[in-house]
Formats: structure tokens, sequence, C-alpha cells
């Protein structure tokens, strides 16, 4: 192996889901190269992700794509220090495509394998290209499948304070979309057409889910979405039907309805981050995940720093969706830690807490 103490050369693969990615970092956060493969074309007729044509593309594209990492960021296999893989969580069928791969080319070269937890390498995107951060820190997690809260002593030592107890943000994001006829995936589109709406014009629900509590509730929002804009379902026969659609909306109803839910949404996750920062001393905020590319929430959320006086590391355009440079990099801290996986390291559905809330990084 090649590490001389200042940081590895980590190849990174990323399979949670439906982008097949892979990407070279060294000295933990300078990032060599990030390519990702979307799987957008084959999963939007559905409307969502086919777990099953997820796993067949991951098969076909794997290969190739940590081809082209390598070539990109003109490495070879031998100067790798590490293979580094998300295990979990994700689509089960995904990952397990992605941690095969990981552990043959890791015995093959014979350097260290190293699982990451796909949920806390978001946080890590904030770093990537950057200078340290300092810890502790309050990180935010929030994306399609997770909308999590975590206390943070290092990169890699991390407490679950607070999550969804029904659907992720970036779902409820993507559902909306849908009821309001924008497509798949819809937040990015939801976004834009927010912008031009009245964010005023509806008053949706925020959960609160007690004064306590730093979990979230998005099902409640959707749900009165869905409402609002399609009427109360009303019987006819045997079954129920709605009576009117977004079809019946003008642009600018459409408009002011996505505003009114992105303002919800977002004051629903800035209340908890507000809750959790008054819990803790901590000079550094971390954010990650795809609607960490939402423009209201990163200008509410620097605001938010700003009046804090926080560090807030928010991702880079291209680190917000799902990537392995993100990977690599929490790897590299791992590595430097010597916390190796051996030969049964496996793939996993959820997040794993251990004692006290603490999850393995």
């Amino acid at each position: 192996m090649s590490y001389d103490g200042n940081g590895p050369i980590v190849l990174g693969i990323e399979t949670s889901c439906d982008e097949t990615a892979a990407a070279v970092v060294d000295t933990c956060t300078h990032v060599k190269s990030n390519v990702i493969a979307t799987q957008h074309d084959l999963h939007r007729i559905y409307a969502g992700v086919v777990p099953e044509i997820a796993s067949r593309a991951h098969l076909q594209r794997i290969l190739p794509v940590v081809r082209e990492s390598l070539t990109e960021a003109g490495v070879t296999l031998s100067q790798l220090d590490a293979i580094a893989v998300t295990n979990r969580p994700g689509l089960i069928g995904s990952l397990l495509v992605g941690v095969s791969a990981a552990k043959a080319l890791a015995w093959s070269l014979e350097i260290p394998v190293i699982g990451v937890d796909h949920i806390i390498a978001h946080l890590y995107a904030g770093l990537l290209d950057e200078e340290p951060a300092d810890f502790p820190a309050i990180g935010l997690v929030v994306s399609g499948g997770h909308s999590s809260i975590f206390h943070l002593q290092s990169s890699i030592d991390c407490e679950l304070l607070g999550k969804t107890i029904d659907d992720a943000v970036g779902e409820a994001y993507d559902k909306t979309a849908t009821i309001l006829g924008l497509g798949y995936p819809g937040g990015p589109a939801l976004d834009k057409l927010a912008q031009q709406g009245d964010d005023s014009a509806h008053d949706l629900p925020i959960a609160q889910l007690g004064r306590d509590s730093l979990d979230f509730s998005f099902s409640g929002l959707k749900t009165a979405m869905l409402y609002a804009v399609r009427g109360q379902p009303q019987k006819q026969g045997n079954s129920h039907v709605f009576m009117r659609s977004a079809d019946d909306l003008t642009p600018q109803q459409i408009a002011d309805f996505a505003a009114s839910f992105q303002r919800a949404a977002v004051t629903a996750l800035l209340r908890k981050l507000k809750t959790a920062l008054d819990r803790y001393n901590v000079s550094t905020l971390l954010v990650g995940g795809g609607v960490s590319a939402n423009s209201r929430l990163r200008s509410e959320l620097t605001e938010l720093a700003d009046k804090r006086n926080l560090d807030l590391r928010l991702p880079e355009m291209q680190y917000c969706m799902d990537n392995a440079a993100m990977i690599a990099g929490l790897a590299s801290e791992k590595f430097k830690a010597k916390a190796f996986d051996d030969w049964s390291l496996t793939a996993s559905p959820r997040m794993q807490p251990t004692v006290a809330g603490r999850i393995e990084a």
C-alpha cells in the first residue's frame, strides 16, 4: 500500500439505490474523480425506483463506471490503499452488487475493504474539497429516503437524535410533484416552480410530534396536499374517486401550491434543527442529501448559520445527490482509524444503531 500517513487513496463504490457511482479520493477530502451513471430514464415511467430494475442496471454498469473513475483520476489499481463501498442502508439488491464488487476488488488487490453507512456519508459530502471542520457538530440529512438529525463527535462518531417516523422529506417532494403533474424526479421541478408562486396561498400542516421530539413526519403534509389539489374523494359505486386533478388548475395555482408546500416542508426541517442546536453546544452544521440542493432550504440554512455564527457545510451541487466521493471520503477517515472490515462484510437495508443511539459510520 502507498499510504504515507497524510491520507490514503481510496476507491469508493455507491449502489444504494438507482445511481451507479465510483470515485477516487485522496488525502481524505481531495476528489480526483467522481463518476455517476443515473437510472432516471429507466424508472421515470413508474414515477419511482423499481428495485429489480435498479439492481440489474447496477450489474451492467458497475465495472464500466469503476474503470472510468480510475481513468479520470489517473490512478491505477496498484496505487489504491483501500476499497470503500456503501453497505447500508438502501435497496438490498442494489447494495449487494456494490458490496460484491468491492470485496472482489479488495481481495484481488490484497487491500482493505471498508463498509460505509450511506446516510452518514451524506454528512461528509460538505467536507469534500474543503478545509477540515471543527467537531462536535450537528448534522442534518435530507433525502428521498431519509430525514435525520445527528450529533457528531467526529466524522465517524455519530449519535442519531431524530428521524422521520413515516415519509422522508424527499419522498414528500416527489409525491407532491406527482400530485401536481410535474413528473419524476419531481423535487427539482417543484423547487423551480415554487419560486414563481405565493407561499402563503395555502396553510398546510407542519407536524410537531411533541416539544421534546426531534423526529419528523411528512405524511400528513403529503396527504393535505393531495386533498387540497384533488378534493375529498367521493363514493361512486363500490369505490371512492377524486373529482378533480392538477389539470383543473391554472399554472399560477400550481405554482402557489408548490410554494406553499415548500414553505411547510422547509419550516418543519428548520424547527427541529433549531431545537437540536439549542440543546447542543456546537460550532459546525453539516448538511447533506438530495434535498440539500433545494434553493429555499439552502437559503434558510445560510441565514440560520449566520445568525448563530455556525460553520455551515453545504455540499456542492454535484455532491448533494448520491455519489461515491462521499463514500470514499468517509472511508478515508475510517482508514486512518484502522476501522477496516473483513470478508464477512455484507449488505443491510437499514442503519445499524449501536448502544445509546450511536451509529457506526
